[in-house]
C-alpha cells in the first residue's frame, strides 16, 4: 500500500495511492478517514493525484540518520567503516516533500546529494528486540540527506552541515508492503546518473539500526530513520534537478534553488 500525505483546497490529509507509479496521469488518491498511524478506513472519495499537492509523507519529531553505512561511500570520503553505527539528527525543519525546492544554504559552497532509503516508524517504541523490529515500521520512502560537505569537514560536528532548512527531502509517499533487504537505489542530477547501489550493500540492516537506536531513545510514530547512502555522492548547484529513485517505492524529485 502506498500512503501519501497531501493538500487540496487548503485541506491536509492522507490517502492511498492507486495505480502504477510509471503512469503518473493514471494515479488516483483514495482519501482515508483518520491517519495511517492507527486503524483507518478508505473513504471511497478518489481524486487524481495530479490534482493535489504532495506534502512530506510524515512530520517527524526527529530524523535519526546513520552515517557511513555503505563501505564504498565511507571509502570515497577517506573514512573507515565505524565499529558501531554513527548516528546524527536532522531537525523537523529540514524536512520537505516531493517537488519542493532545496535551498542552497549561504553557509556552504559545496552541497552534496545523498540518496537513501528512509524507514518510517509506525508506533512508539523503545528497546526493540531484533525479532520485533519490523513490527514498529509503518513503511519506507525515498530520502535525500543533502549535506554541506565543506561545513561538515570544517566543523566536524554535523548539525549545521546536515540540518539546514530543506536538507531532508522525503517522499513521494510511504510504501508499506516492501522488503528492504535488497532494493536498487539511484540518484540522478539533471537526468545523469550519479549514484547506483543496492540496500543489500548496507553494513547494518534496517533491523540492526532500529535495535541500536532504540537502545538509547524512544521513537515516535512519524519518526524517520535514514539508513545511509551508497557511493557516488557529488555536488549540487542552483538550477539542478535531483532525483532519488528506490525500487518498489518510486522517485523523489527536487529542484535546487539559491537561498
Amino acid at each position: 500500500m502506498r500512503i501519501a500525505r497531501f493538500s487540496i483546497d487548503g485541506t491536509v490529509g492522507f490517502g492511498v495511492v492507486e495505480g502504477e507509479p510509471t503512469d503518473e496521469d493514471g494515479l488516483v488518491l483514495d482519501i482515508i478517514k483518520g491517519h495511517p498511524f492507527a486503524e483507518f478506513e478508505r473513504s471511497g472519495h478518489r481524486v487524481p493525484l495530479k490534482a493535489v499537492r504532495l506534502l512530506p509523507p510524515v512530520l517527524p519529531s526527529k530524523v535519526v540518520a546513520i552515517g557511513r553505512n555503505y563501505a564504498e561511500h565511507a571509502r570515497e570520503l577517506g573514512n573507515e567503516v565505524p565499529d558501531v553505527p554513527v548516528a546524527f539528527f536532522k531537525p523537523s525543519t529540514s524536512v520537505i516533500g516531493d517537488g519542493d525546492a532545496i535551498q542552497y544554504p549561504s553557509i556552504s559552497q559545496n552541497v552534496h546529494h545523498e540518496a537513501e532509503l528512509a524507514v518510517v516508524i509506525g508506533r512508539m517504541c523503545r528497546d526493540v528486540p531484533r525479532e520485533r523490529a519490523k513490527d514498529v515500521i509503518l513503511g519506507y520512502t525515498c530520502a535525500n540527506d543533502v549535506t554541506a560537505r565543506d561545513v561538515q569537514d570544517r566543523e566536524k560536528q554535523w548539525a549545521r552541515a546536515k540540518g539546514f532548512d530543506t536538507s531532508c527531502p522525503l517522499g513521494p509517499w510511504i510504501e508499506t508492503d516492501l522488503d528492504p533487504a535488497d532494493l536498487a537505489i539511484m540518484c540522478t542530477v539533471n537526468g545523469e546518473q550519479r549514484q547506483l547501489g543496492r540496500t543489500s550493500e548496507m553494513v547494518r540492516t534496517v533491523e540492526d539500526l532500529i535495535v541500536h537506536i532504540t537502545e538509547s531513545m524512544t521513537l515516535l510514530p512519524q519518526d524517520v530513520i535514514l539508513t545511509g547512502t551508497p557511493a557516488g555522492v557529488g555536488p549540487l548547484h542552483a538550477g539542478d534537478e535531483v532525483a532519488v529513485s528506490i525500487e518498489g517505492i518510486g522517485t523523489l524529485t527536487n529542484k535546487v534553488v539559491k537561498a
